[in-house]
């Protein structure tokens, strides 16, 4: 016996409105084109497998930023901590001098970490699959680290949110 499954038609708005009850992370996706530092903020970013060690990030396709950075052979994903809403904003903003007055040091693979996030991995893509309005990048881990002292940043109904107490 088979049953019709008929879809809806979703407004993107009350989608939004939904989804945004699914808190996530907040990340920034930094690379070195040539000599320069690029990167853009990131909020759909999730674990893939752990063998092989590997990650997936979600990315607008009108992302400016993205050819740059899939043209480099590494980046790295930087995890923000409480109290970088400032940094993330920045980062979210097309066209502008993103790096302006970030601290950052760079990895081993040569992409940016910056400074006071949680975590950071470092990655090489390995496939990117079309996924609507946005590209599915999966990448290898290559090298990671974390900050154990501080909290990450969340997201959550289209605001920055914390982790209360442990």
């Amino acid at each position: 016996m088979s049953t019709q499954i008929q879809e809806m038609i979703l407004e993107p708005k009350r989608l939004r409105t939904v989804l945004g009850h699914y808190p996530s992370g907040v990340t920034v996706v930094t690379a070195m084109d040539g000599a320069t530092p690029v990167g853009f903020a990131c909020q759909s970013f999730h674990a893939l497998s752990l063998d092989p060690p590997m990650v997936v990030i979600l990315v607008g396709k009108q992302s400016t930023s993205w050819p740059r950075i899939r043209s480099a052979e590494t980046f790295a994903v930087n995890v923000l901590s409480e109290g970088q809403e400032g940094l993330c904003r920045a980062f979210a903003v097309s066209g502008a001098d993103k790096f302006a007055n970030v601290k950052w040091a760079s990895s081993r693979f040569d992409a940016p970490i910056l400074e006071g996030i949680s975590a950071w991995f470092n990655c090489r893509i390995e496939a990117e699959h079309d996924g609507g309005d946005h590209l599915i990048v999966t990448a290898r881990i290559l090298d990671l680290g974390t900050a154990e002292d501080r909290r990450p940043l969340l997201f959550h109904r289209g605001a920055f949110r914390t982790i209360a107490g442990e």
